[in-house]
């Protein structure tokens, strides 16, 4: 998985489950610190592993059809 759809995957779970609008630093305390619910922080880390999950699948599969041609 390349750099930038890694980056874009963090930032979009990032916003999808805690609403932040990025995870660039911002040099102020109100933006780059944020109270998170624990519930809230699992739920981030299962999509987090699950979008790893299925990347390392898709390679796989993309190696294997790769073997057979």
């Amino acid at each position: 998985m390349s750099n930038s759809i890694r980056e874009f995957l963090v930032e979009q779970i990032a916003m999808e489950t805690f609403g932040i609008e990025t995870l660039d630093t911002r040099d102020s305390a109100h933006l780059d610190f944020h109270d998170l619910s624990v519930w809230s922080l699992k739920e981030a880390l299962e999509a987090v592993y699950e979008a790893g999950r299925r990347a390392e699948f898709l390679c796989q599969v993309s190696h294997l059809s790769q073997s057979i041609h």
